[in-house]
């Protein structure tokens, strides 16, 4: 089983120089060969005949003189991330590649473990090309290094996430179960074998700081393109947004894993954010909850620990089906929070007849 370990970096400034031009350097070749691909497409496409493979970072090196000073490994890593993004792209569960920005795209590198390169001694981890970086390793880990992956935040924050390889997680035979139907009012919804309902409020984090965020996209666009005030207002507004996405996670992180603890048999239910995002009155709110990310955490954690994950099917109408009798209504609009199957008079909570349905998929 392969499990990844993240920790924040606390780089020298040559060190952190030196990790900046590295992702620089990833970022550029991934560029460079996706565009000699899309030319080999286009001369295909004009039949035009060409016995030319595509090229390799180190075909590169000679034209650009400054790739040699990066991580070899973190290059031959950026045509493999290339060489995925196509694959997926023909087997049909991907879009075409594009190009990564300097603005836009995630600031990463990726580098492997040969032969000890990347190692940890004395509460610095060992990385190739740079040596020995100072970090707070807040979990321990047992298994064989095989790789690991530093990002950079856009307020310029450094972190590390090792790849290890460790034992399977033994399977844990099924004692709890639990329903979870998510939603925007209360987060999630869930009720377990013994019939006992508990609702997450749902934290809304971008609603909560909504007005900071504005406030300080406002002091952006008043800045003058190309200004050192421009800059420190962007740095500004990029770490209110940070806030968020690390409250987010902080929460999700939490619940995921005390469900996990607490239940060996989890059903949850399968909702397609992106379809529902197209109705603008709750795009927002449904951006703001992160249901994918959520479901996401307990796959990997499921797995790590041995538990049973059930996902129920995308059609499956938890919320219309009738947890007394299963019967099936009417579909209900969102405003209807409670309601009365016309079939055996049984009265509703909207939220806990969707989670006992979905605790029955456990059996």
């Amino acid at each position: 089983m392969l499990k990844g370990y993240k920790y924040r970096l606390h780089p020298t400034p040559a060190q952190a120089e030196f990790l900046v031009r590295t992702i620089g350097c990833a970022r550029f070749i991934y560029n460079k060969l996706l565009e000699d691909r899309i030319a080999i497409r286009e001369e295909a496409k004009a039949g035009i005949v060409t016995r030319r493979k595509p090229a390799t970072p180190a075909s590169y090196k000679p034209l650009f003189p400054f790739l040699a000073e990066a991580d070899s490994l973190a290059l031959a890593n950026a045509k493999l991330n290339l060489d995925t993004a196509f694959a997926k792209f023909f087997a049909g569960t991907g879009g075409f590649p594009v190009f990564k920005s300097r603005r836009r795209s995630r600031a990463s590198y990726t580098t492997n473990n040969q032969h000890g390169t990347i190692r940890i001694e004395n509460g610095k981890v060992r990385l190739p090309k740079v040596g020995f970086v100072r970090f707070i390793q807040h979990r321990p880990f047992e298994g064989i290094i095989k790789s690991a992956t530093v990002s950079m935040t856009r307020t310029g924050k450094f972190f590390v996430s090792i790849l290890v390889k460790q034992d399977d997680a033994p399977w844990i035979p099924a004692k709890n179960k639990v329903g979870i139907d998510l939603g925007l009012k209360h987060f999630a919804v869930m009720t377990n074998d013994a019939m006992i309902s508990e609702k997450i409020e749902n934290p809304r984090f971008l609603r909560k700081s909504e007005a900071k965020v504005k406030k300080a996209q406002r002091a952006l666009s008043r800045k003058k393109i190309g200004s050192k005030n421009r800059e420190k207002a962007k740095l500004l507004l990029a770490k209110k947004h940070e806030k968020i996405a690390n409250q987010r996670q902080d929460f999700l992180h939490k619940l995921s894993r005390r469900i996990v603890d607490e239940n060996q048999v989890i059903v949850v239910e399968t909702l397609t954010s992106k379809d529902m995002m197209k109705d603008h009155k709750v795009a927002k709110s449904i951006a703001d909850v992160s249901w994918y990310e959520f479901v996401r955490q307990l796959e990997y954690k499921c797995k790590f620990y041995g538990r049973t994950l059930i996902k129920a099917d995308q059609w499956y109408a938890s919320t219309q089906i009738c947890s007394t009798c299963g019967v099936k209504g009417e579909k209900k609009k969102l405003d209807v929070r409670e309601w009365t199957c016309t079939h055996c008079g049984a009265y509703h909570d909207r939220d806990i007849n969707a989670s006992l349905n979905l605790l029955r998929l456990a059996d």
